[in-house]
């Protein structure tokens, strides 16, 4: 199979019969051969039913359907565990995303040998109060995660190759960070294209403000799991040893002080009198928490089960194996 389209939704009833139409438009013209996966994040409206209609009509559109809302992240990657196809390509289902971007996406990927093509809404049809957060959530997220050429890492629209969908987990609101988890995971070769901006059709966006506060802390977590993840001793045993050997050379000069003006006849203190002596304590303390933090995650990296389990009430599917 050429294609699989992912498309995660949530009260999108309105906007899917236009988007399948679309999506089969363009598949049909190019001769791919394709699947659509519409991936129903707990929707209160009819958004189901209509997954069910398109279903009925043209049995390569399929559909998940999760039993409460998850978010956009746990929606993609149960679209990525299911695809067949050799290119995934991921698109938001509003009808802002153009499906007249898969062909040049599929080039990209089977042509021009990328692992990971995102794309790049150059002119966008937001409000200011949109489009600047979103300028300066992109430069944090090139300069932290290194990849230089993306403008726009929250794209919805964006092609994989199969092998990068299968080899890494998009968690939490990770969807954000994409192109990051696949760099972390070795495929290096990301590109970019701009994509056409479409103007929202129906409904309203589903997203606030709070994304932008989310999505640094998911950015510093990224950021500490591509060093330390693997390796969490390398950060926490590190700085819990210094931390234990600057407080018990504290508590060291301490009591030779207290000792040295005993033998030399000068006044002095009890050492449990000294402030310093209890700050001594506390760095001690806090070295040695931090050094068995460091080695339980190293035990818990050991044996970490999957951390991502849904429930689904239904689903349209093909099993690969029959």
């Amino acid at each position: 199979m050429d294609i699989s389209v992912v498309v995660p939704l949530f009260n999108e009833a309105e906007s899917l019969p236009e988007l399948a139409q679309w999506i089969e438009r363009v598949m049909d013209e190019n001769s791919f051969s394709y699947e659509v996966l519409f991936i129903n994040d707990g929707s209160t409206d009819d958004s189901w039913q209509v997954i069910k209609g398109l279903h009925e009509r043209n049995p390569r559109l399929k559909g998940v359907s999760f039993r409460r809302n998850y978010g956009k992240s746990p929606a993609l990657n149960t679209g990525f565990d299911r695809a067949q196809g050799n290119v995934i390509i991921t698109m938001d289902a509003d009808l802002q995303d153009s499906p007249d971007e898969i062909p040049e996406l599929y080039r990209m990927i089977t042509q021009d040998g990328y692992d990971l093509v995102s794309g790049w809404k150059k002119k966008r049809y937001d409000p200011l109060s949109k489009t600047l957060p979103t300028k300066l959530f992109n430069a944090t997220a090139r300069h932290v995660s290194g990849i230089r050429n993306l403008h726009d890492f929250n794209c919805g629209l964006k092609a994989y190759r199969r092998e990068v969908v299968k080899h890494i987990e998009v968690y939490g609101d990770m969807h954000r960070y994409v192109p990051y988890l696949a760099k972390i995971a070795g495929f290096t070769q990301i590109g970019e294209k701009p994509v056409k901006h479409q103007a929202r059709k129906y409904g309203t966006t589903k997203f606030g403000l709070d994304r932008f506060v989310n999505g640094y802390l998911d950015l510093l977590t990224l950021w500490f799991q591509a060093k330390f993840g693997v390796k969490p001793m390398h950060f926490f045993g590190l700085l819990g040893s210094l931390m234990f050997l600057l407080g018990f050379i504290a508590v060291v000069v301490v009591g030779a002080l207290k000792l040295y003006n005993m033998y030399s006849g000068n006044s002095y203190r009890l050492v449990t009198d000294s402030p310093y002596f209890y700050l001594a304590l506390t760095s001690m303390l806090l070295g040695t928490q931090l050094f068995l933090t460091g080695f339980l995650g190293e035990l818990i990296i050991r044996h970490s089960n999957d951390r991502n389990h849904y429930e689904i009430g239904e689903e349209i599917i093909d099993d690969p194996k029959s």
